[in-house]
């Protein structure tokens, strides 16, 4: 058997590309129908064979997210697997992996474990967490109407240490390989019972510019900044700030408990929300919640400011008081909690 690990996607980059320059993610023409990944201190052979699904986790236009279970050693992790078939496809996973394999040295994203070919599939293997955030906080704000529990809402400390994972993620992206992720929001951040918060799904990430990128089709409209919707007439692309907009608006609705903006149905109504987005004023946590403190407030402000001039970069976001003041809480007990809870109500219900 071939035990040698999957080729690098190109070579570590240790400074920034040149301006003039983009960079993109080369194809893995030789990926193995086997891989050898390193989990923890054991050294696993993975292919097709000795692999056995436990649990759909998600899927998409992309394929499926599945729960697996390595059968020799016992261990779980998540497995991606897409159907290549298309060009554009193709190099949305690519970049994806690209990304991932570049994010090794960040505690705040998602793990890659290694990468194969199987029958026209890409099968991408990775840390497992144990669910997404706009699963996790309608577990907690499901229960809301219960004023006797102190897990009816999330905690400004545990809001506070979230927020404080996803702008270190986006600010090594970006100052280490100028790489915006252009698609923040809840179900992209993934959390698991130590208390870590990951970045994951980077599939529409892209290499910037002179800083700018220009694709502003990409990502998902509820959570786009303005200048991406309607772009000013003197502007000639956007910038990572689109980024800082998509995180206020991701930790507003993880605040309250829902999507910040109305909703005319179950479903968001696209142009209804187009029409909010450029007519109406930012979201604001509302001012009769007293569980909120002015610093926390401040940061939602400085991130859903609609001027994008006017919205920080990560350099200066990094030192706001919410990040230095929540960026080594322990949110352990506080998760298993919730996801106890959640269980636990599961199986009566069953």
């Amino acid at each position: 058997m071939n035990r040698k690990r999957p080729p690098r996607l190109d070579a570590p980059i240790q400074t920034l590309p040149p301006p003039s320059q983009a960079v993109q993610p080369q194809t893995p023409g030789n990926l193995d129908s086997v891989v050898t990944v390193k989990f923890g201190d054991d050294e696993l052979e993975i292919n097709r064979q000795n692999v056995q699904v436990v649990k759909e986790l998600g899927h998409g236009a992309y394929g499926f997210v599945e729960k697996i279970r390595h059968v020799p050693s016992g261990h779980l992790m998540a497995l991606k697997r897409i159907t290549v078939n298309m060009t554009q496809e193709q190099k949305k996973q690519l970049m994806d992996i690209d990304v991932l394999m570049k994010g090794a040295e960040c505690a705040n994203i998602v793990e890659f474990y290694g990468a194969i070919y199987c029958e026209g599939d890409l099968w991408v293997f990775m840390e497992l967490m144990d669910t997404s955030l706009d699963k996790f906080y309608k577990m907690v704000y499901h229960n809301s109407d219960d004023t006797t529990s102190d897990y009816r809402y999330i905690p400004e400390n545990v809001l506070g240490y979230i927020a404080s994972s996803i702008v270190k993620a986006l600010d090594f992206l970006y100052s280490k390989f100028r790489i915006i992720h252009r698609d923040i929001k809840p179900s992209n951040i993934l959390i698991n019972r130590k208390g870590e918060i990951k970045l994951c799904d980077f599939g529409i990430s892209g290499y910037l510019v002179d800083s700018i990128a220009k694709t502003y089709e990409a990502g998902c409209r509820p959570y786009m900044a303005p200048e991406r919707i309607n772009p000013p007439k003197e502007m000639n692309g956007y910038d990572i700030r689109s980024d800082v907009w998509s995180l206020g608006i991701t930790m507003c609705e993880l605040s309250i408990g829902k999507f910040p903006y109305r909703e005319s149905g179950r479903k968001v109504d696209v142009f209804n929300l187009i029409k909010q987005l450029c007519n109406d004023d930012p979201p604001r946590l509302p001012e009769d919640c007293p569980r909120f403190t002015s610093d926390y407030r401040d940061f939602i402000s400085v991130c859903l400011q609609k001027d994008y001039k006017s919205r920080p970069y990560y350099a200066s976001l990094i030192q706001h008081a919410v990040i230095v003041k929540y960026q080594n809480e322990n949110i352990s007990d506080y998760v298993c909690h919730v996801l106890d809870e959640n269980e636990a109500n599961t199986n009566n219900s069953a």
